[in-house]
């Protein structure tokens, strides 16, 4: 890949330090280095992508609560009844680091067309005014204002493919409607969901075919909303092993998943940044797995990958 401006973003700062924790922090080292080692990308193909600032967190949030989550470092116990997850220093800088390098990847893609990815992101439950389900900052609303405020798209779909519906990202965007919220999840789960542009809520252990089939039929009203933008959020956790999640799908599924978004908006000339959102297997390697085939259908898409 030589890309004169990078499509693939990843820094060795995506540590969330959360030891003991469900949510499999290793894994985006673990892709980049699956990626290299597999020679899809060289270590200089990746972006490496700077914190945002106040000024970039605040198209996303309210000032109150980023003042909040400051606070929050100095006792991080706190972080489990704002997002269930403790907020160290390391772990906020962290998060603003990841919503860096999706903002990053978004600008990648508008500014050079096809595919391009952060690997990290995808935190679709935060909401402008508080921090829930894993998620300090949601960096899919913050690349949505600011491709939006850059002149960069004016009809942004956001195909949120993760077993959890995204509360946070529906309820900030709602009443936007130069923004096409879908979602596909898992009905009868978590969070408290909140109204999606188009919202198929699957029941228990559905299954490739089903599954395959209900996103076909969304993909049509994502297509017809026009968009000149696609953000994919590609969370890992429809998988028949996660242990968060319970749509049963195969990661064949999954790669067929993928290929269904990719080629609806790459075939049609639409720039399309992915993000990983979750993914909770077992073995973490099966998260990554299923992460390294999104990205290896992106790059394909590219003519780049295997």
């Amino acid at each position: 890949m030589n890309d004169s401006l990078p499509r693939l973003w990843y820094s060795e700062g995506f540590r969330l330090s959360w030891e003991g924790h469900v949510f499999p922090a290793g894994k985006y080292r673990a892709l980049h280095d699956r990626l290299v080692a597999d020679g899809l990308a060289e270590i200089e193909d990746f972006g490496r992508p700077d914190p945002l600032g106040r000024e970039e967190l605040l198209l996303g949030h309210q000032a109150g609560y980023l003042d909040r989550l400051e606070v929050m470092t100095e006792d991080p116990a706190q972080g489990w009844l704002e997002f269930e997850a403790p907020c160290s220093r390391g772990v906020l800088d962290a998060f603003f680091l990841m919503a860096g390098g999706t903002l990053r990847a978004a600008e990648s893609a508008a500014r050079l067309g096809g595919f391009s990815a952060n690997l990290g992101g995808g935190f679709h439950h935060a909401f402008p005014h508080k921090g829930e389900g894993f998620c300090a900052i949601n960096d899919i609303v913050i690349a949505v204002r600011w491709l939006q405020r850059e002149g960069f798209a004016r009809r942004i779909a956001i195909v949120d493919l993760d077993v959890h519906q995204g509360n946070g990202t529906a309820w900030a965007l709602d009443g936007d409607p130069g923004c096409f919220t879908f979602s596909v999840h898992q009905q009868n789960n978590y969070p408290v969901k909140q109204g999606s542009t188009l919202d198929l809520g699957l029941p228990d252990h559905c299954g490739d075919a089903a599954y395959l089939e209900a996103l076909g039929g969304g993909l049509e009203e994502v297509i017809r909303f026009d968009p000149d933008f696609v953000i994919y959020v590609a969370g890992a956790d429809p998988f028949v092993g996660d242990r968060l999640g319970g749509l049963d799908l195969t990661i064949e599924g999954l790669e067929a998943r993928d290929q269904a978004v990719l080629g609806a908006s790459l075939a049609r000339g639409v720039p399309t940044m992915a993000c990983l959102a979750g993914g909770y297997a077992e073995r973490e390697e099966e998260v990554v797995e299923i992460h390294y085939h999104m990205i290896c259908a992106g790059l394909r898409a590219l003519g780049k990958g295997a």
